[in-house]
């Protein structure tokens, strides 16, 4: 297929070369060849050569080019699969879809749903932001945040998760030594920089974040300040996600005392929260609360999950029969509930676990 293309373009280009600015076609002929060279013969490139922030030449490049053979050099590029909008392949920023899968897709969450998307969306479409997006997840484990961090790779990138702009950092895994801290610095402040440079708009999430050393979190606090750029890297448009379980307590009173009047736990807002989680995240022990993220006021959403009740979890199970292809009854999907265990002891109003562990538990139900 791709000789179909190449040869009648070869042919153009060298029967028309004497109109063309021959360091134009020096250019772009690079360009073409290094990609080619590297995706598809699957040669050993030079750092950076396969590379997707290496766009296709401009149009300002292309003007001595006769319209007739931009188009046949667009359709061929188009035909390896490289063509897109945004002018970066691997970023889809699909707000619709990140709507909809908050929407649908995850349970119990109004305020996550609605302060994420309002975030994320706000953001996208601000390409004069004056600093990173930084969010800070707060609640129980199985209540949301690693799915709701997913959900925004999955919609803001190609890959998803395994984009090459996305990195997944977890604090004990991969910081585990005290004593270690400044090599984890240095090593941490490489990592990200290179991430930036290979693609500005690059998610980052730290999960268990409040086991991170407080000297680890204040060696990257400048990219996330309000900075023009570090060392001459802007990180404006980079997206930072914290994860931790800092506040899930508040988060499960509030809740609780909300059902203890008769309100529903809809009627929960951010006020109820968001002050509180501040608070009690700065007090907290742990380097997440003594770092100059907080000092400094660099968290732009505090973001929390509530704990999950028995009709949530009910629909976490419909969804992990559903993702087997499965199909279920009312009957089993209350048998998957009633199996987990709530909390507190006298009102077993919320799942202990979340819905964490329900696609392994659906197996004991399974004929």
């Amino acid at each position: 297929m791709y000789v179909r293309w190449f040869l009648p373009l070869l042919g153009a280009l060298t029967a028309e070369a004497d109109f063309f600015q021959f360091d134009s076609i020096s250019n772009v002929s690079t360009y073409y060849f290094n990609y080619i060279y590297c995706n598809i013969w699957e040669g050993e490139c030079q750092p950076n050569q396969d590379d997707a922030t290496q766009q296709v030449p401009t149009r300002d490049l292309w003007a001595g080019f006769p319209h007739d053979y931009i188009s046949l050099l667009h359709q061929w590029y188009c035909s390896l699969g490289q063509c897109c909008e945004s002018g970066d392949c691997r970023i889809t920023n699909n707000i619709t879809g990140l709507a909809r899968d908050l929407q649908t897709k995850l349970h119990g969450q109004h305020l996550a749903q609605s302060v994420v998307l309002k975030a994320i969306q706000g953001f996208i479409n601000n390409p004069e932001s004056n600093k990173p997006l930084t969010l800070s997840f707060h609640g129980w484990s199985g209540t949301g945040k690693n799915f709701v961090a997913r959900i925004i790779a999955d919609n803001l990138y190609r890959d998803g998760v395994k984009s090459e702009c996305v990195r997944l950092f977890i604090a004990p895994f991969h910081f585990p030594h005290a004593r270690l801290v400044d090599t984890y610095k240095g090593q941490l402040r490489e990592a990200i920089r290179d991430m930036v440079l290979r693609c500005s708009q690059t998610l980052f999430i730290f999960d268990e974040a409040e086991k991170l050393h407080p000297g680890l979190i204040d060696a990257i606090k400048p990219y996330m300040d309000h900075y023009d750029n570090v060392d001459g890297v802007s990180y404006r448009r980079a997206i930072f996600l914290f994860l931790s379980n800092i506040g899930g307590a508040t988060i499960n009173d509030v809740a609780l005392d909300f059902w203890h009047s008769g309100q529903n736990r809809e009627d929960i807002g951010m006020e109820d929260l968001e002050h509180r989680l501040r608070t009690e995240t700065m007090e907290s022990q742990g380097g997440f609360a003594q770092s100059e993220l907080m000092s400094g006021h660099l968290i732009d959403f505090f973001v929390p999950f509530l704990p999950l009740e028995y009709r949530h979890i009910k629909l976490c199970a419909r969804d992990a029969y559903a993702a087997r292809g499965l199909e279920t009854d009312e009957a089993t999907l209350d048998e998957v509930a009633k199996a987990m265990l709530y909390v507190p002891k006298e009102e077993r109003l919320f799942s202990a676990q979340g819905c964490k562990s329900i696609p392994q538990r659906i197996n004991f139900f399974l004929p």
